[in-house]
């Protein structure tokens, strides 16, 4: 019983979500009300209560309700009533700044050459800038939010979509039209530097400096020669003499 009470309980807060004010939690339906559970289920984790939910317990809501208020199409999920939806329709009463975040990584590009889409087919933007923070913390834990000056963008063409309340669309914003914060500056790689060429000291008159290396040289020298200059017979006559003293002790 406590399962299927539970089961009930989180189909009626998704049905809330997604088929009364999807907008408040800055969530972006598809043409045909889906969005994507991975979606659903971030917004549940920012929600006090609601932070333990997994795709295991939206699968059961199917399993344990008769007739439950959502639908579920492989990894997409909408409200099987959608009524009280806004349309998607050219928004004609805009303020005059809109916010929207983009990834960290991405803000120089962004800069350069424009807001594109991400996640979503259009540029999602909001009015509210705290539910712009919250919605760009789902791409990036440290988010780069940016200021939309809505009339220069207008002036430069973009067109402005109402999806909601407060939640914006745009398929692109121009560059010039937003502000940010200055672009992180560019760690120097360290270059490498040469180590001096070690000069031999100077000879003073006088003194002398003992080279080790030639040293050793005229030590082998001179124990080849030595080798070189015994005789054979020599060694012979010596151990003849040294035969002899043996015997004569014994």
């Amino acid at each position: 019983m406590k399962q299927i009470k539970s089961a009930k309980k989180l189909s009626k807060f998704i049905f809330y979500i997604l088929g009364r004010k999807p907008h408040g939690f800055g969530l972006v339906l598809d043409d045909n009300g889906f969005v994507k559970i991975k979606e659903l289920l971030r917004v549940m984790s920012e929600e006090d209560g609601w932070k333990h939910v997994r795709r295991k317990h939206i699968d059961e809501i199917q399993l344990m309700i008769s007739n439950p208020p959502i639908e579920i199409n492989d990894k997409l999920i909408r409200a099987k009533c959608r009524d009280d939806l806004p349309e998607y329709k050219i928004a004609k009463h805009l303020p005059k700044l809109l916010y929207t975040c983009t990834r960290r990584k991405a803000y120089p590009f962004v800069t350069d050459k424009g807001i594109f889409p991400s996640g979503y087919k259009q540029v999602v933007l909001s009015s509210d800038r705290e539910l712009t923070e919250r919605i760009g913390k789902r791409i990036d834990p440290e988010p780069v939010v940016l200021t939309v000056q809505v009339i220069k963008a207008v002036d430069e063409g973009v067109v402005f979509y109402n999806a909601g309340e407060s939640l914006f669309l745009s398929d692109h914003i121009k560059p010039g039209c937003f502000t940010g914060p200055p672009l992180p500056k560019e760690k120097s790689k360290p270059t490498k530097t040469e180590k001096p060429e070690e000069k031999p000291p100077p000879i003073i008159p006088g003194s002398f400096f003992a080279d080790l290396n030639r040293d050793k040289y005229h030590q082998k020298k001179s124990d080849a020669k030595k080798k070189k200059n015994v005789v054979p017979w020599k060694k012979d006559r010596k151990k003849i003499k040294k035969l002899k003293k043996f015997d004569s002790d014994y």
